[in-house]
């Protein structure tokens, strides 16, 4: 195994495109829990015996632990590579799979999907976009952009897959037989990541600048630069969680049925793959934090359109326009961290990040809940993700002012 950092000079190269392929397919293997849990919740709330609220704890507590989960093998990759993390993270997946599907009660299948969180998926999230920052650079957005679409990709092609494994063999063969068929796939995969990234000293590639001062970005202390960004990748995505985890819901009061509303988050799903790769040749032009901006933009002009318009055919069209907007917004992250923090730290500050962002799901997905059962309106649920993507505007919008001062200085 490679414990040295690879030559600068395979930055770019065809080897740089070979890894980003595998990690393509590791994203799509370790993210597959993420989405499986909710086509298997009637068949898992049926067995067990329990409420809808109890049957969705699995979920939620998966979302928790892989927020947690990417702060943790974001620093084991710093420390000791890619490899030993991907390992772990392939019998993590593979063993929580099985547990789940030998499971007696649903806080045993709880507690394998946390499992499956903490460790497994999140060794295949932050880890491998900090990994991708660092083997690009003049198509480094677009890069990092497909790494991130795995995680989409997955939310495509599981879901049916596994449905039709409920229906022929029953929900917890399909789960056996994906853990090992995944966990196998993560194993071999993680062969082709064995060369630890270059350690190279690289501009943001807007940048006029011709220099970076990475101990201080965006002339902040580092702590204050990181927090900030966590309080943004929090606001960003409890905007972003409203249509995403209320869209069937919200079809199924407006009388059109959960059906409708399965096939208009299937619809935002597919339309943020296309996003995050437009988003990736946008970053690669303008840089991170513009693309922050732009994007942080666009998400509030779409969850404003939710409000004005409720029938069947708009709410498609708002959909798709949601998943258009939002899907460049967090690998911009990845973006920021590479361009404006040292690249030694790059697998744990991503990983903090992403981790933000997933507690801001979770949290978004909850609050608008709360906010509907308090007030009895998805209008004001929408009105409250429009306040947190405000949130998240200012402080994009705060850092872009700061770099362009910076990069006026260093051009004069």
């Amino acid at each position: 195994m490679h414990t040295l950092p690879a030559d600068p000079t395979l930055i770019d190269s065809r080897q740089a495109a070979w890894r980003l392929l595998a990690t393509l397919g590791l994203v799509v293997l370790g993210n597959s829990s993420m989405y499986i849990v909710s086509v298997v919740l009637p068949a898992v709330q049926t067995e067990f015996g329990v409420g809808r609220a109890d049957a969705s704890l699995p979920y939620t507590l998966m979302m928790i632990c892989l927020g947690l989960g990417g702060l943790i093998t974001g620093r084991l990759a710093d420390r000791h590579g890619l490899v030993p993390v991907l390992w772990i993270g392939a019998l993590a997946v593979c063993g929580g799979f099985v547990w789940a599907g030998l499971s007696g009660s649903i806080w045993a299948f709880g507690l394998a999907h946390g499992l499956m969180g903490l460790i497994g998926s999140s060794s295949t999230f932050a880890p491998l976009m900090a990994d991708t920052a660092l083997w690009w650079n003049r198509r480094r957005g677009i890069a990092v952009a497909i790494c991130a679409s795995g995680n989409y990709i997955a939310g495509t092609i599981w879901p049916p897959i596994v449905q039709h494994g409920v229906e022929t063999l029953g929900w917890r063969q399909t789960y056996i037989l994906l853990g090992f068929f995944c966990g196998t796939g993560m194993l071999l995969l993680a062969t082709r990541m064995r060369q630890r990234p270059p350690l190279v000293t690289l501009t943001p590639a807007n940048a006029e600048a011709t220099s970076v001062d990475r101990s201080r970005p965006f002339g902040l202390q580092v702590a204050h630069a990181q927090g900030l960004l966590f309080v943004a990748g929090v606001a960003c995505c409890v905007a972003m969680s409203m249509p995403q985890v209320h869209i069937v819901a919200y079809c199924t009061d407006l009388g059109f049925g959960a059906a409708r509303g399965a096939e208009m988050l299937s619809l935002m799903l597919a339309s943020g793959i296309v996003s995050r790769l437009v988003f990736g040749v946008i970053s690669d032009r303008i840089g991170g934090i513009r693309t922050l901006l732009l994007g942080s933009f666009l998400q509030g002009v779409a969850l404003l359109m939710f409000l004005p318009f409720d029938g069947m055919v708009p709410l498609y069209l708002v959909s798709a326009m949601f998943g258009l907007f939002q899907g460049g917004i967090v690998p911009a992250y990845a973006i920021i961290i590479r361009e404006h923090f040292a690249p030694q730290e790059a697998g744990a500050r991503v990983g903090a990040v992403i981790m933000a962002t997933l507690l801001g799901m979770a949290l978004g997905g909850w609050m608008s809940g709360w906010v509907f059962d308090v007030t009895g309106s998805y209008h004001a649920a929408f009105l409250n993700g429009i306040a947190w993507n405000l949130l998240n505007l200012c402080i994009a919008s705060w850092l872009f002012v700061r770099v362009r001062r910076a990069e006026r200085r260093a051009a004069h």
